[in-house]
């Protein structure tokens, strides 16, 4: 219950003060800061995958670790594009 409020509070005093239009604006800086987030998850979890110390025999073959680099690759270049969108415009 007290983390459930504690969570709210934003919302709730953003809603207030700035209407519907705040609130969404709201949403949508979350949304990227989340994203934000998902290279810091993405890039060790490729690493991790490909090092053969670790993994053993369960390693990612070469057209994997290069479909994962790629598709990690992706997303780093859309967050930078959705950041730089997001404050410069």
């Amino acid at each position: 219950m007290i983390t459930r409020l504690i969570a709210i509070i934003p919302a709730v005093i953003v809603t207030s003060l700035y209407g519907e239009r705040g609130t969404g604006q709201l949403l949508v800086f979350s949304q990227v800061i989340l994203s934000m987030q998902l290279s810091f998850a993405v890039v060790p979890l490729v690493m991790f995958t490909n090092d053969a110390l670790k993994m053993g025999k369960f390693v990612n073959p070469r057209w994997l670790s290069i479909l994962a680099w790629t598709i990690a690759v992706v997303i780093m270049t859309l967050n930078i594009y959705l950041i730089v969108t997001f404050f410069f415009s």
